[in-house]
């Protein structure tokens, strides 16, 4: 149900169901998060892209056949996959980008918001219609909260109404919008920018950008300025600020 692939820096992680529309079923997200360790532990891997088969959709969020009449109760634990993939993606200390080649709704939604970078293709639909058959996007509150603020995401998920593209990136829930055509281009000129940054700056930065979201700002100040020494002492920071001195490229260590 989920297809890896490494190649180019980069790792793509394809939900990989078309023609159900690319659910997000327990198993499933077992796989993706099955994936995204793999990507992390894996140095050849930079960047980590998030995909669906096809052209239809990203993902149309949970599967409603697996159990969600029969054995509510039972799919309790099953339901904590997604937080663990959304914590391990905050985490993996490397850059994530969702490839919006299709609708992204509810969970899937979520899953796109969730990635650092969310590039989609100008034709998709978004949003959280969870409510329109008796459920709430519980699971997918945090990234969609952090990513669109709470009036707008609030807003969305109480009418359950779909955006296009357009109003997704003005609302913060996309990164860029580009035509269809040029999805595929968009991402690769990302992955290949991001390809380039030092690694050990790239997971430092990350890790206190999450870090100091809900901290007050006198913690987060606090938090931002041992960020800053630490990432300083790089041998990586070195040699950047000594690249930019002698009018070189850097050589990255990693380190």
């Amino acid at each position: 149900m989920v297809r890896y692939e490494v190649g180019a820096a980069r790792a793509t992680i394809t939900i990989d169901e078309p023609e159900r529309r690319n659910p997000l079923s327990t198993a499933t997200m077992a796989e993706l998060l099955a994936g995204t360790r793999r990507a992390i532990d894996d140095d050849q891997v930079q960047v980590i892209v998030y995909t669906g088969a096809g052209d239809q959709a990203f993902s149309a969020g949970g599967d409603l056949s697996s159990g969600f009449v029969d054995d509510p109760i039972g799919l309790h634990a099953a339901r904590g996959a997604m937080a663990d993939l959304f914590r391990t993606m905050w985490r993996a200390g490397k850059p994530t980008i969702a490839r919006v080649n299709g609708h992204a709704l509810a969970g899937g939604f979520g899953l796109a918001v969730a990635c650092d970078i969310t590039i989609a293709a100008d034709d998709v639909k978004l949003g959280m219609p969870e409510i329109k058959i008796g459920l709430w996007p519980m699971m997918i509150t945090v990234p969609v909260q952090r990513a669109l603020g709470v009036k707008a995401a609030l807003e969305l998920m109480m009418t359950g109404r779909l955006i296009d593209a357009a109003e997704a990136l003005s609302l913060g829930a996309v990164s860029r919008v580009v035509p269809r055509a040029e999805l595929d281009t968009a991402v690769d000129e990302v992955v290949g920018v991001l390809a380039t940054q030092s690694p050990a700056v790239m997971m430092l930065g990350r890790d206190a950008f999450y870090g100091v979201v809900g901290m007050s700002h006198d913690a987060a100040f606090d938090r931002l300025q041992a960020g800053l020494t630490e990432v300083s002492l790089t041998r990586d920071s070195q040699e950047g600020i000594r690249a930019f001195l002698e009018k070189r490229d850097p050589v990255w260590s990693g380190s």
